[in-house]
């Protein structure tokens, strides 16, 4: 399979077999190529060459519907569902002989019927809207089945589930393929999952094919090496150890509300000390994304108290400046940066009005401002064209570092990071998880909200669990597990 779109070259003879019967992992960072080879399987591209067989007879997929009429489906990383209807209205209106008059009493009878079949159940009368997001992801992968597909293409299905449920899900699948009843294609980051449950790999780098395998004959390094290449991959830095800590960041009391009025924070209690990283754990939208908002000043608080040092603290500029309070917010170029702005210029946010850049308050040097980016980007290894190029042309994990370099190039008290790696490529995972570190080890009290579970078991010295707005687990993370956490994740005590 090769495709091409003008000078870009997004796949490249790429050849995979799935077996019948098979859990099939597709591994490959941003940009390898994994989202256009599934696009032209399931006719949203059509391929410049190259031909995809199906039970061994070439397959001419022109169209989504044409990948239907082969029994192909995908269950896309964001939900396809309608939430305003039940799972039983999103089941029947997904079939392509949706009739224009419905007998709900005999879809209804048909549909329990198929859910007694299935290895997975979720409550039919109930709108999506009130399912939870391990529900939802059932709710799709039924809908495929409901469907009779038979190849089920799988884009990072267990991104927004618990631990618990991810477990659960890919354990069921996994029967499923193994009594012959599914063949999956399933598009991961996760090593765990494809060791745990995957029969065969196949990995892509730079839209290309570069290894795979039968899981068991290929280690998790030889993966990992495959994905990444000869990219320089920057070693952690060990965790130091500190005495008699001070209490730095304290929260007091945090109540919010969400932007229909509902409450987003009730009572949330927190204190980070010097030189710890607090690492809050849970699945999204019960608070986290509310949390980061108030401590960068992007929601307003209803109730409570935030102290930095002991000192009442706004989270207004002047105040950040004062009392060291950096952050690095989920998705930069949204929360953090100027798109259209140079490099240089989102790099001088915080400094722009100070010697050398500014003078007589208000004139501003381009000249030191680009000396000072041009240092940034050599120390934090952006890749840029130039300190002029607008921010906006950088990739994902550039624009990232861009704005670390920003937020760390002072003295750092107060660290608030939210998804620092979502979406980024091994290198540069590696780079901003070592930074996080080395902060942590220079004394300052890390606030880390992830949605990746791997990455707080590996970062924090606490966890903290949120559900439902609340913190419901605080510990040690040398004293709990993925279990546990998992299990406060999805709403235990």
């Amino acid at each position: 399979m090769t495709k091409i779109f003008g000078p870009l070259v997004a796949l490249e003879d790429v050849s995979i077999r799935v077996e019948p019967g098979t859990l099939h992992a597709l591994l490959g960072e941003n940009g390898a190529g994994k989202s256009t080879l599934v696009k032209c399987m399931m006719g949203f591209y059509q391929p410049t060459r190259g031909e995809m067989r199906v039970d061994g007879h070439e397959a001419l997929v022109k169209n989504p519907r044409d990948a239907m009429r082969l029994k192909l489906g995908m269950v896309y990383q964001h939900f396809t569902l309608v939430p305003s209807l039940t799972a039983a209205e999103n089941l029947i209106v997904s079939r392509p002989d949706c009739p224009a008059v419905i007998d709900w009493r005999a879809e209804t009878r048909t549909l329990e019927a198929f859910m007694a079949t299935m290895p997975f159940w979720v409550p039919l009368d109930v709108p999506v809207a009130s399912l939870s997001a391990g529900e939802k992801q059932k709710l799709e992968i039924l809908k495929q089945l409901y469907l009779d597909r038979r190849f089920v293409i799988l884009d990072e299905p267990t991104s927004v589930l618990t631990p618990d449920e991810a477990d659960e899900m890919l354990g069921l699948l996994k029967g499923m393929t193994t009594r012959g009843e599914l063949t999956i294609l399933m598009i991961t980051h996760k090593f765990r999952e494809v060791t745990a449950y995957a029969d065969a790999v196949s990995i892509l780098r730079r839209g290309r094919l570069v290894g795979g395998g039968r899981v068991g004959e290929i280690s998790v390094a030889e993966m990992a090496r495959a994905m990444i290449g000869d990219t320089e991959i920057r070693e952690r830095s060990a965790r130091a150890v500190h005495e008699a800590r001070p209490t730095v960041l304290e929260l007091a009391a945090l109540y919010a509300s969400d932007d229909a009025g509902l409450p987003a924070l009730t009572s949330v209690d927190l204190k980070v000390k010097a030189g710890e990283i607090v690492g809050i754990a849970g699945v999204s939208g019960n608070g986290q994304s509310a949390l980061i908002e108030v401590l960068s000043g992007q929601r307003d608080l209803d109730d409570g108290r935030i102290f930095v040092h002991g000192q009442p603290f706004e989270p207004v500029r002047d105040e950040m400046d004062r009392l060291k309070v950096f952050s690095l917010q989920e998705e930069p170029l949204r929360n953090s940066a100027v798109p259209r702005m140079s490099v240089a210029e989102n790099m001088a946010l915080r400094t722009f009005d100070k010697p050398p850049i500014s003078s007589l308050g208000w004139w501003l040097s381009p000249h030191p401002m680009r000396e000072a980016a041009r240092e940034l980007i050599a120390r934090y290894r952006v890749k840029t064209p130039s300190t002029d190029t607008p921010i906006e042309n950088l990739s994902g994990g550039n624009v990232q570092r861009a704005v670390l370099a920003r937020e760390l190039s002072g003295d750092v008290d107060v660290l608030i990071v939210a998804n620092p790696c979502f979406g980024l490529d091994f290198a540069s995972v590696a780079e901003i998880r070592t930074q996080i570190m080395e902060q942590r080890n220079r004394g300052a009290a890390v606030l880390l909200v992830s949605e990746d579970l791997d990455e707080i078991l590996e970062l924090a010295d606490r966890v903290a669990v949120m559900s439902g707005g609340r913190i419901t687990l605080m510990s040690p993370i040398g004293e709990t597990d993925r279990a546990s956490i998992g299990h406060a994740m999805a709403g235990g005590h």
